[in-house]
Parts: C-alpha cells; sequence; structure tokens
C-alpha cells in the first residue's frame, strides 16, 4: 500500500475540516450582520417618518414602489375626484361611458374598474400607501357597458417591501423599554388594481 506523502495528507486535512469551518464563520458573520439591523432607538434619535442612515436605500426602494408613488397623485387630487358628485360616482359600479373612455384612467376605463384609498399606518416605512378596490362585483359588459355577473371582478396584488417599526429593549435591558423601537423589513400584499376572472364553480 503506497505510503501517502505529508504534501498528500495536508490537502486531505484542509478538505476534510475547511468547508465546516468557513461554514461557521458565515454563521457568524450573518448573524453579526443582522444585529447590526436590529439595534434599538429612543424617539430622540429619530423622528416618527425618519430612518437610520444604514436603512435609507431599503427605504428608497420601497418608496419607488407602485402603491407609494401614488399617494401623491392621489392626495394632490389627479386621480380622484374633488366634488361630491363626482367621488360618488367613482365609489360605486357604473355603466361604461364609451364617449369618454379615451380620456379616463386605466382604472377607470378596466372592465373591472377600481378606486383608489390611501392606507395609512404610523408604524410602516412608507406610511402611507395606495390600495386599490374593486368597484364592481361582477365586470363590465363589452356590448352594452352594464356589470355582468358571467365574470368576477378580482384585486391583483403586488407584493412590497416595507419596514416595521417595532418595540424593542435597549441594551441590558430585560424588557422593553418604553419608547424604544427597532425597524424589521418584510413583504406584504398590496392590492394594486382588478381583474375580470371566472366565476369559480360551486
Amino acid at each position: 500500500m503506497p505510503v501517502e506523502s505529508p504534501v498528500m495528507i495536508a490537502a486531505w486535512i484542509l478538505l476534510v475540516f475547511f468547508p465546516a469551518c468557513f461554514s461557521r464563520h458565515l454563521h457568524w458573520l450573518s448573524s453579526e450582520t443582522s444585529n447590526l439591523h436590529q439595534r434599538c432607538y429612543l424617539p430622540e434619535e429619530l423622528s416618527h417618518d425618519q430612518l437610520p442612515l444604514h436603512l435609507t436605500g431599503m427605504g428608497a426602494r420601497s418608496a419607488r414602489s407602485l402603491p407609494a408613488a401614488l399617494v401623491s397623485s392621489l392626495e394632490a387630487g389627479s386621480l380622484t375626484r374633488t366634488r361630491r358628485h363626482q367621488r360618488n360616482h367613482e365609489s360605486r359600479c357604473s355603466a361604461l361611458q364609451l364617449e369618454n373612455v379615451y380620456e379616463a384612467e386605466v382604472h377607470q376605463r378596466s372592465l373591472s374598474p377600481w378606486k383608489y384609498r390611501i392606507d395609512t399606518d404610523e408604524n410602516r416605512y412608507p406610511q402611507k400607501l395606495a390600495f386599490a378596490e374593486c368597484l364592481c362585483k361582477g365586470c363590465i359588459d363589452m356590448k352594452s357597458g352594464r356589470e355582468t355577473s358571467s365574470f368576477n371582478s378580482i384585486l391583483l396584488y403586488q407584493r412590497v417591501l416595507v419596514l416595521r417599526r417595532k418595540p424593542c429593549a435597549l441594551k441590558g435591558d430585560a424588557e422593553v423599554t418604553p419608547g424604544a423601537f427597532t425597524f424589521n423589513s418584510e413583504y406584504i400584499n398590496v392590492p394594486v388594481g382588478c381583474t375580470c376572472a371566472l366565476p369559480r364553480s360551486g
């Protein structure tokens, strides 16, 4: 039986033990990185709508999402109507007016029309997101311009990354520190529009 050279023996030792050591190092590194994002803040350190510096990039990504980008337009009144009878008109399933369809927004000329409302959560960043709500249970028939029950209006969702403020304990405290908070990232499903679908069979 041939005798292994010292170089070959050393190589075999590295092959056996290096992956395990490297794996433990990665686990330690990832836990350290996650701890950096779990810092506990006092109210005087950050205003209620302010993000810590290391989370501004993630916050900017969230602010560019469609539900966040629509908020300023909604608040300015470009997608919602300011007069009462127009608001009431948009809050129900109405017959499709073909003469006005080419000037209308997508959510108004859809065969499954929808409206937007602003959802506000003070413990979320972005605090305000535009949520779609279907105006019809059925869909608009293309020929008659009126609602038909042959199809159902269903919501379409987009997964949006948000940051959530949560209570936390300052270093060394066993219980949650009053007023202190940290940030956790999470994905939420936000309704962004409506479409037509065949009804589910009973």
